[in-house]
């Protein structure tokens, strides 16, 4: 075991089962480890590194800020708060944002939204959250609350009350359990990446949009790691013809600093007044300096790219050997294969490349600009590594 490996494992809380690699430096797609072995890298951070390692750009923009000033609390104004925000609204016609550190954040400002409208409208009583079954909306109290997976639930009890689930793509199932709850809002993901990387059918989604306005339920879709041009989109529900009432982002907005943003429609743009919500970090101007970079980048040419880019993932593992199936967007992508996910992962980490997983399925999640041949030899190698595990 090397230092650094005794030295997390003597002071770093144990949750995190680590991989036996430890990356020192990186540049685009490429990860390099302390023993100089490059990797290619089709995790991004989870979903964060949207342009690569070391991108001079974004290192360009947040080094800029950092010669200005690196923290001013929400107490003042600063410049890259207010031009991230603008630039949000303007690209997706929402109406106001709020900035925080992670996606858990976001949501827990959603949640606290959806209340304080509901509250303000209809009374305290109407206050519950409708989430679907197989859902992940993070790892707080609450967040862990609203996302329906069981497993997540058993050790931390008692949760934030308050919430109920439903199963996805079960437009009837969700509408009964709605008029008996009379919720605050409903929450989705249009894509369940933790939940293995599984789409939305576009009908149930459009019939839950409708139901919703009709009955003055407010939409969230929690596109923290579906957002940013992971799908092709800028944000997925914009390939599903509907308008949420709020949507959450983070990871890959920051392009490798800690931000969240809760972005609020027309109709919930001004629900939080002053003192009702805060984040000491909220609206960093370095974090927003960076973001402000990420955004202007992902442009039509960009996330066309994207969408060429998946074509040629799926092409490549659609029926391959030891491949049963492929699900996803853009370039997010679950793939279900023969052999355990975890076998795969491992012996393609031996062979360079770097991958995660979402349930049983080997998840993909590659920087929106890695170079297409790139792409294909890491997929070349994960096909290979398939086929040698099938049995």
């Amino acid at each position: 075991m090397s230092e650094i490996m005794e030295r997390d494992a003597a002071f770093v809380a144990g949750t995190y089962a680590r991989f036996p690699v430890e990356i020192v430096s990186g540049h685009g797609s490429v990860a390099v480890d302390s023993a100089g072995k490059e990797y290619i890298d089709l995790g991004s951070g989870i979903g964060v590194t949207a342009f690569g390692y070391s991108d001079s750009a974004w290192v360009g923009a947040v080094t800029a800020q950092l010669g200005q000033v690196q923290h001013a609390s929400n107490l003042y104004y600063t410049e890259p708060c207010g031009k991230l925000a603008e630039t949000l609204c303007a690209r997706t016609g929402l109406k106001k944002v709020f900035f925080s550190n992670s996606g858990a954040e976001a949501n827990e400002c959603a949640v606290k939204v959806a209340r304080k409208y509901a509250a303000d409208k209809y009374g305290p009583s109407r206050h519950v959250i409708v989430t679907l079954e197989n859902s992940f909306h993070g790892r707080t109290l609450t967040t862990l609350a609203a996302t329906g997976q069981e497993k997540f639930h058993k050790l931390f009890q008692p949760l934030t009350p308050g919430f109920v689930h439903t199963p996805p793509n079960d437009f009837d199932a969700l509408e009964g359990l709605c008029e008996v709850v009379h919720p605050a809002a409903v929450m989705i993901e249009c894509i369940q990446g933790e939940g293995g990387v599984l789409p939305l059918a576009p009908d149930f989604v459009k019939s839950l949009a409708d139901y919703c306005r009709q009955r003055d339920v407010l939409l969230i879709v929690d596109e923290v790691q579906t957002g940013n041009g992971r799908t092709g989109t800028l944000y997925a529900y914009q390939q599903y013809g509907v308008m949420p009432d709020v949507v959450t982002t983070a990871k890959g907005l920051g392009g490798g600093l800690p931000i969240g943003a809760t972005m609020l429609g027309e109709k919930v743009a001004d629900v939080l007044g002053k003192g009702d919500h805060g984040s000491t970090f909220g609206g960093n101007p370095v974090a927003c300096a960076g973001a402000l970079n990420i955004l202007s980048r992902i442009d039509d040419d960009l996330l066309a790219a994207v969408r060429e880019k998946s074509k040629t993932v799926f092409s490549m593992l659609e029926g391959a050997k030891g491949v049963t199936s492929i699900d996803g967007m853009g370039l997010m992508i679950g793939v279900k294969t023969v052999a355990p996910a975890s076998e795969i992962i491992s012996e393609c980490l031996e062979r360079g490349v770097l991958l995660l997983s979402a349930k049983d399925k080997v998840r993909l999640l590659p920087a929106l600009n890695i170079p297409p041949e790139l792409l294909q030899k890491a997929v070349g190698i994960l096909r290979d590594v398939c086929a040698a595990h099938a049995g």
